[in-house]
């Protein structure tokens, strides 16, 4: 008997991740459901049919194939297989056989396994004809897809449908006629001649039917059983939100299969329904029939049953089924409601969260605003202390006008009183002239007019003293007047001069950077000349009061009339000061890979810091950290740059970073050279970096800039110098010097010649040794090369670096080239970022400490203790740090060989890092995984800023054993957290780690342990003299912490030494111009 073997699919929930039907630890058992829309098949069709007998008609025809489906298993792990074998059948009916499938393992001879929610069995059948005038049943073609439920079967209660015995069994019972293999005799004619009619009979046997609906009403119960279990399950999946909203998504499409399978089985229905119509045809025919009688007869007599009473019951049971089928449906629909509610209620989820984002930007704004309004706050303090001198000098010259006008109210008091008395002179006039017309010659009258005329003179002197007096007054009031006026203009125009002498110190670089951001987006524009551009530009890096005043009288306005009250200003002058401009492919916080991102930051922060203007030019990649940007924009211009003989658009951006303004290059080109998900790493990286680095020029010169230095760095950015010079210079942009910076001349950048052609440079004329040609290859060049031949000034990170890259083992093949340009070749140490890096400041610590309250250093050291499961048992046991990417360079060899050194000496070890090289991390995992519950080593094989806090400031030590370091930051962070270092003397190593124990060191300088040689004697060595230093002397170590955390790391005097090799390149530019 073959047997057939497939992997059982679940029906309605196939996929893993359904909670509470599949593999959750609080389900009961691993059952997987098939569709309710199945059930009431898959109920039924559990039961193997005995051999059906049909007509055919009278051309042999072989029905079709009747597929079944795949079937549900209560218990995935139960293996179990049923047999089944075809018998002989009249040709009326298409033939039925049902294999059950093995549902606990695959087809090991290669059959199909389908991954659908139903399978589907085909069932072979052979089938001969009986009656050659039978005529054939209209479904002979139509394929029945049936599901067969899984349940244990104890292979005695299967039916078995092959052999001779079975046969002679079935011939005996009807005294028909025999069946051999398969094949029906002649002789099983005479069973239908007596009804006159050659009709197909059936031959059921009992005890498989019985045996089926047994299994059905079992597979019945299992299945309510898994709908009580769904159904709790769906309660507690709603809980689980944040894993349900990975899993809506794989649901959603699931159901959508599920709904394309549920159609698939309506057509399985109607097939059903149509077996089930000739089924009962078939009865009807047979009770018509006297054969049928006595086979019933025979039956009743071996079996005490009626058979065809069990076709009736089960009818009562397939009609039960299709009720219970219609209630699961209606619980299907029930599911998907709830799911859909979940997904409603995960996009209300989504709404919040977005919301809570803009709510968390409105804070941020208004964060800033308020900073902004303090120190518009403070500013305002200053004028009111201003204004209230002003007051008290007014309040003096209110006093002089007061008394001023009581004398003037006075005059004209006795100016009306003149007035009065002129009147009455008039009076007196006119009475003598009517006595003078009478003649009156009375003595009396005479000596009355004597003494009259004697009063009129003494009331004119009067009158006269009065004016004169009125005079006075009046003109020393005017006197007042005019000195009030004086001395208040004098006021004013001294305050003007003050607020254009002095900078604007208690506004945010933040504040300026935003300013200098907003005229050059104008000139992009075209809204302001070039020249008005520079002024402006001028008048912000000098932080001009002017600009400042006339800014904040215009906030609130329109841009048209704030850019209007800006340009009326830049008709005065301003002081001359040095404006920088960095090109470069990484910058600190918001695209770091290595320390390129830190210097750019730093040193650009520095230089603002001392009054020049900087402005820094990146590629806009997709994979910044844009929320560390602020006030990000697009300007309304596309700028058009050469590569590869066309032109290619490019959006521009602008934001500020760290204060700092910054412009972002988006290049519109096929390749989406910044679109990669990462910054370095791609086979293209000569094209990228070389499009980007000619579109920053274009940017400059399309924007009318004229920087005085233009600083690039590394290859990236090397094919500034050689565009600036052969292209840019000759267009109008040739006001800057060039600085080149390489920070590891390990990186060149080396390509085809060729290549050099798709930025617009002659690579015939480049690819010269004397030029770009790199010294390994006649046909390659060499961006770092060129960068060295065509910058005014070269520089690399630390002095000892520099004299080790003029050698044949560190120059990596420039040592030649570097030589030739050493007069213009220097080496200049980092700092770092002691705001970003301060210990009694830093947030990422559990306690805040500094050099003169140390005791915060060892709570620290506890909490990392505790976090990372070290044993905390010796307080003082001494603990060494080492965070470091884990490539050759850094010297992983003897890094594996200190972490066990320091196990040996009693000590414990912390490593955070990574490894970009496969072999190398593997071996690193392996270590971890060995340390994985050890009390005294953890390594962490990943990179964490958080952490990396807390291991500086938790470190009493900390190693760096390189085998070659340009400069180097981590020594320089230890020691500002109070970390003694343990370094390999090169490099910045050397110039900024000096051993405790070298006499020829001032003893104020020695700050660390070193050694030499790069071999594990050497790190052995050093290691144990800072263990007995540590164990020994407390109390010198102490005083060695103390001192280490107050050198000065910053990048106060490495931005002197630039601003020095600044302005040495620009003077002697312009000395070359005067002079010619």
């Amino acid at each position: 008997m073959a047997t057939t073997t497939t992997k059982t699919q679940s029906l309605f929930f196939p996929i893993q991740d359904w909670r509470g039907l599949s593999h959750r630890p609080f389900s009961n058992a691993r059952l997987t459901i098939p569709s309710p829309r199945f059930l009431p098949i898959s109920c039924k069709m559990r039961r193997n049919f005995s051999s059906l007998q049909k007509r055919q008609q009278a051309k042999k025809m072989s029905p079709e194939d009747v597929p079944m489906n795949d079937s549900f298993q209560p218990n995935g792990s139960e293996d179990h297989t049923e047999k089944s074998n075809p018998e002989n059948l009249d040709a009326s009916l298409p033939a039925i056989n049902l294999k059950n499938e093995n549902h606990g393992s695959s087809d090991a001879e290669g059959s199909e396994t389908e991954d659908n929610a139903a399978d589907t069995i085909s069932s072979s059948s052979q089938n001969l004809p009986i009656n050659e005038t039978s005529q054939p049943n209209d479904n002979e073609n139509d394929e029945v897809h049936l599901i067969t439920t899984d349940t244990s079967i104890n292979p005695d209660q299967e039916s078995t449908f092959s052999g001779e015995e079975h046969a002679n069994s079935l011939v005996k019972k009807i005294n028909s006629s025999e069946f051999h293999e398969a094949i029906v005799l002649e002789d099983s004619k005479s069973l239908v001649e007596n009804s006159g009619k050659r009709e197909p009979f059936s031959n059921i046997r009992l005890d498989d039917l019985i045996g089926m609906i047994k299994n059905a009403e079992k597979n019945i119960l299992l299945l309510n059983e898994a709908r009580i279990r769904a159904l709790e399950d769906l309660d507690k999946i709603l809980t689980e939100k944040e894993a349900l909203q990975g899993e809506i998504n794989i649901l959603e499409t699931k159901l959508a299969e599920t709904d394309a399978r549920i159609k698939v089985a309506a057509q399985e229905k109607v097939h059903v329904e149509l077996l089930e119509g000739q089924l009962e045809k078939l009865k009807n025919e047979l009770s018509e029939r006297h054969a049928i009688d006595e086979i019933e007869h025979d039956i009743n007599k071996n079996d005490g049953k009626q058979p065809f009473g069990e076709f009736h019951f089960l009818h009562k049971e397939l009609k039960s089924l299709r009720k219970e089928n219609l209630l699961l449906k209606t619980d299907v629909e029930t599911l998907k409601e709830t799911l859909s509610n979940v997904k409603e209620t995960d996009e209300r989820v989504e709404a919040l969260e977005k919301e809570r984002s803009s709510l968390a930007a409105s804070v941020k704004d208004l964060d800033f605003k308020l900073t902004v309004a303090n120190d518009e706050v403070s500013r305002i303090s200053n004028l009111k202390k201003e204004c209230m001198d002003l007051w008290e000098k007014i309040e003096d010259l209110q006093g002089l006008l007061d008394s001023a006008t009581k004398q003037a109210d006075q005059a004209i008091s006795i100016l009306e009183e003149t007035r009065d008395l002129r009147k009455k002179v008039t009076g007196l006039e006119e009475s003598l002239e009517e006595a003078n017309s009478y003649r009156v010659s009375s003595e009396k009258i005479k000596y009355y007019n004597e003494l009259m005329q004697q009063k009129i003179k003494l009331l004119e002197e009067r009158l006269q003293r009065s004016d004169e007096e009125i005079l006075s007054h009046v003109q020393s009031y005017q006197d007042s007047v005019k000195e009030f006026q004086v001395i208040l203009t004098s006021l004013k125009e001294e305050r003007k001069r003050r607020a254009s002498d002095e900078p604007v110190d208690d506004m945010p670089w933040e504040f300026w950077s935003q300013l200098l951001l907003l005229v050059d987006g104008w000139l992009f524009e075209k809204k302001i000349s070039p020249s008005e551009a520079r002024l402006l530009r001028k008048m912000v890096w000098k932080r001009d009061g002017r600009i400042y005043e006339a800014y904040m009288a215009c906030k609130g306005k329109n841009n048209p009339e704030i850019r209007a009250a800006l340009v009326n200003l830049v008709s005065s002058g301003v002081r001359a000061g040095l404006h920088v401009i960095h090109i470069a492919a990484e910058m600190a916080p918001i695209a770091k890979v290595g320390g390129l991102g830190d210097v750019v930051t730093g040193l650009s922060k520095a230089l603002q810091k001392k009054g020049h203007l900087v402005e820094v030019v990146l590629p806009k990649y997709d994979c910044m950290q844009y929320d560390r940007v602020n006030d990000l924009r697009a300007l309304d211009v596309l700028l058009e740059s050469y590569f590869e003989g066309r032109l290619h658009k490019n959006k521009i951006w602008v934001g500020t970073v760290e204060g700092l303004p910054v412009y972002f290059i988006e290049p519109h080109h096929p390749s989406k050279f910044f679109w990669r998900g990462q910054f370095y790493g791609e086979h293209d990286d000569f094209k990228r970096f070389s499009y980007f680095s000619r579109a920053a020029l274009e940017l400059l010169l399309r924007a009318g800039k004229k920087p005085d230095i233009i600083h690039c760095h590394d290859w990236q950015t090397a094919f500034v110098a050689p565009l600036y010079w052969d292209l840019y210079a000759s267009k109008g942009l040739n006001s800057a010097r060039i600085c080149f910076t390489c920070h590891n001349f390990e990186y060149q950048g080396t390509a085809p010649a060729k290549e050099l052609s798709s930025c617009g440079l002659d690579a015939y004329q480049l690819n010269r040794p004397d030029r770009m040609q790199d010294n390994s290859s006649h046909d390659t060049v060499n961006p770092v090369k060129g960068a060295v031949v065509f910058s005014n000034i070269v520089t690399t990170v630390s002095p000892t670096y520099a004299q080790e890259v003029r050698t044949a083992e560190g120059g990596r093949g420039l040592d030649s080239i570097l030589n030739f340009h050493s007069r213009k070749f220097v080496g200049i140490l980092n700092g770092i970022d002691t705001d970003a890096w301060n210990p009694s400041t830093d947030n990422f610590l559990k306690v805040q400490y500094s050099a003169d309250d140390i005791q915060g250093k060892k709570e620290n050291k506890q909490a990392l203790r505790k976090n990372l499961k070290l044993s905390m048992d010796d307080p003082m046991q001494p603990l060494v740090g080492c965070i470091t990417r884990l490539v050759p360079q850094k010297g992983v060899h003897l890094i594996r060989h200190a972490m066990y050194r320091t196990i040996e000496l009693g000590g414990q070890f912390v490593l955070l890092g990574s490894s970009p090289v496969q072999h190398i991390q593997s071996e690193f995992e392996g270590i971890a995984n060995h340390f994985r519950s050890h009390p005294q080593v953890r390594l962490i094989l990943k990179y964490d800023e958080a952490l990396s806090h807390l291991i500086y400031a938790a470190s009493d030590m900390f190693i760096i054993p390189s085998m070659f370091e340009p400069c180097g930051l981590t020594q320089m962070i230890a020691m500002r957290y109070g970390s003694v270092p343990i370094a390999r003397k090169t490099g910045g190593l050397n110039d900024s780690v000096f051993d405790v124990d070298d006499d020829n060191i001032p003893a104020q300088f020695r700050n660390g342990f070193t050694f030499l040689s790069p071999d594990e004697q050497g790190v052995s060595s050093a290691l144990e003299r800072a263990f007995d230093y540590y164990t020994m002397d407390h109390e010198s170590w102490r005083e060695l912490v103390y001192s280490n955390m107050k050198i000065d790391f910053s990048w106060d005097s490495s931005a002197e030494q630039y601003i020095e090799l600044y302005e040495q390149s620009v003077a002697r530019a312009r000395a070359a111009t005067n002079r010619a």
